[in-house]
This record gives C-alpha cells, sequence and structure tokens, in this order.
C-alpha cells in the first residue's frame, strides 16, 4: 500500500480545560503543528476518518468533528485518509485543507479497504490516543471528546467503544440476527461479554494496540479484530451507550461476504491467541463420541470395534495433538 502524506500547516487548537496526557508536550499549545506536532505522542488525540466516495457530505462530518474537538480543548489531528475514491471526495478534502487547520489528509493510491486505511492512519498517528469513526454521518462525532476523556479519567482502560442501542444499517432483517451470533461466538470464545462487536466508533491507547496493528484485515473486521485482540491479551475494554443514525450515501457492506468475514476473523483471532480454546472442546466431543460408541461396539459386536469408532478417536486425539502444538507455539511466541 502506498500512501502520500499532504500535511496541511495548521495552527493548534487553543488550550482549555482538558489536561494533556500524562507524558505529554510540555511545549506552548499556541505552537503550529508545523513546529511542535509532527510526530508519534505529540498531540492528545489522532481522529483517524477513512473516506470512500463520501463526497456529498464529508464536509459536514468535518464541521461536526472538529467543533467538537475545538471546543474540547484537546491537542488533536484529524487525519482523514481517501480510500481512492471514484467520486470527488478527494477534490473536496484538498479544497477544504485551508478551512480545517487542524486536518492531515492521506490520499492512498490504490483502494485498500477500510481495515487498510485505519492500519496504516493508526501507524502513522501523532496522537497518543487514537479514535476510529465513520465519515458516513451515523455515528454520534460530536461525542468523540467524550471518549477521549474517559480514557484520561480511567487510566486502567485501554480501549472504549461505542456500543449502539440500536440498528439503522441495511439488510436489517437478516443483520440483526446474524450479528447477534457472531457476537455470542466472540463472546463464548473471548471468555467476556462484549455488547457491541464491530462497533466503527471507539478509542484506544496507540501504544497499546502498535502490536496488534499488523493482524488488521483490509476490510469491515478490522474493528472485530481491534475488540477482540485487545481482550485476548487482557486489556480492559469499555463500552459508552451510543445513538446510531442511518448512514448518508450508499452503504460499501455486503452482507453475505462481510458477515462470512466476520466469522472467519472472529476464529482466525481466538485461533491466534488462545488456539486451545477453539480447538480442543471439538476433540473432546469427537473423543468422547468415539469412546461412547466404542464401549457399546464391546457389548453389541462382542468385543468388535467398528471403524467409525477408531476414526472418530483418533480424529479427536490428533485435533487435541494440534490443540497443544498451537498452544505450545502462542506461549512461546514473542508478541
Amino acid at each position: 500500500m502506498n500512501a502520500d502524506p499532504t500535511t496541511t500547516l495548521p495552527e493548534a487548537a487553543p488550550h482549555a480545560r482538558h489536561a494533556s496526557i500524562s507524558g505529554g508536550d510540555p511545549a506552548d499549545p499556541q505552537a503550529s503543528l508545523n513546529e511542535l506536532d509532527h510526530g508519534p505522542n505529540t498531540l492528545d488525540a489522532t481522529i483517524v476518518l477513512p473516506c470512500y466516495n463520501e463526497g456529498p457530505h464529508v464536509l459536514l462530518e468535518l464541521e461536526r468533528i472538529t467543533k467538537a474537538m475545538d471546543a474540547s480543548g484537546f491537542r488533536y489531528e484529524l487525519l482523514v485518509i481517501d480510500d481512492k475514491s471514484t467520486d470527488n471526495t478527494l477534490q473536496v478534502l484538498q479544497e477544504a485543507l485551508p478551512r480545517f487547520p487542524r486536518m492531515r489528509l492521506m490520499p492512498f493510491q490504490r483502494n485498500g479497504g477500510s481495515g487498510t486505511a485505519r492500519r496504516i492512519g493508526s501507524a502513522e498517528a501523532y496522537g497518543r490516543i487514537v479514535v476510529w469513526t465513520d465519515s458516513d454521518m451515523t455515528y454520534p462525532n460530536e461525542r468523540i471528546p467524550e471518549f477521549i476523556q474517559y480514557l484520561i479519567d480511567h487510566p486502567e482502560t485501554d480501549q472504549v467503544v461505542g456500543a449502539r442501542t440500536t440498528e439503522q444499517g441495511t439488510h436489517k432483517v437478516l443483520r440483526v440476527p446474524a450479528k447477534w451470533v457472531i457476537r455470542k461466538v466472540a463472546e463464548t470464545l473471548a471468555g467476556t461479554k462484549i455488547p457491541d462487536l464491530n462497533s466503527g466508533l471507539r478509542a484506544f491507547r496507540r501504544d497499546v494496540s502498535l502490536p496488534y496493528l499488523r493482524l488488521l484485515p483490509p476490510g469491515f473486521s478490522c474493528v472485530t479484530t481491534i475488540t477482540l485482540s485487545f481482550l485476548s491479551n487482557q486489556h480492559t475494554v469499555d463500552y459508552l451507550p451510543i445513538d446510531y443514525a442511518k448512514r448518508a450515501g450508499t452503504s460499501k457492506f455486503h452482507f453475505v461476504r462481510d458477515a462470512y468475514r466476520y466469522i472467519l476473523q472472529v476464529l482466525r483471532m481466538v485461533m491466534y491467541f488462545n488456539p486451545i480454546k477453539v480447538l480442543m472442546p471439538l476433540a473432546l466431543v469427537l473423543l468422547g463420541v468415539g469412546v461412547t460408541k466404542a464401549i457399546v461396539d464391546v457389548i453389541i459386536y462382542f468385543f468388535r470395534i467398528t471403524t467409525n469408532s477408531l476414526l472418530l478417536i483418533v480424529t479427536g486425539l490428533l485435533i487435541a495433538s494440534v490443540a497443544l502444538l498451537a498452544d505450545l507455539i502462542v506461549r512461546s511466541r514473542a508478541d
């Protein structure tokens, strides 16, 4: 993925009642981004905003975010990533640069997907806290300062996620039960309650996220990945209830393809961090069924064991061996 960042030379937002995050740059908050805020951990927060064909309404989203952030007093940047839009989104963003001095524009040379945009944006962020959100008017982005402040007030929390109280997405009849099933599978595998597995609005500590960015897939399931990465490694994830509006423009979500990717990504993430939790139950079930059937065979066929009983037992033993080997690899891996 080739990204060509285009950076403005802006003035910093006025310093207000919010204190900078501990360990921040003690320099004058009135100084420009070009002079002081040019590198990791030099700002309080970075809002990563992927855009793909959002031209008709992206300015409204920019205005909403910057109005809330300017009023908060946080030292921030708005990192807008154009994911090779086929409409006039990039032109609109380029023309808007003088209007939004805290905006940094990063146009992609080819379409990489929202996951790629968020991964690169998080890696390139100048803020100690990274915020993910969408540019389609669905999330209450005026509440972004609340998420940032939550992490400041709760140092034990590494990620805070906006848990949606309503579903306004496309394919609602199919999407709601499918998401519920996927979420329950994820909760079972992760061993904790997850109010919203794939919310697009979240804030997290950049330094905590860095080891997991390489795991992010290109598509929508990147939000599922970052949630499970934190939970699987004992990072505290909290949730704030949010409203969810009907999106502006055309949805890029494809139900069958993206639902399949969500399920696959949930299994992949748990396998990556805790494979024994996926494989061992299956192995024990096969062993249990195989041994039970073998006992029945011995009774019915006078100490003869059928081939399918042996196959069940051998398959269970093989899967159990793979589970133990995978667990050994995970425990010996230095992430």
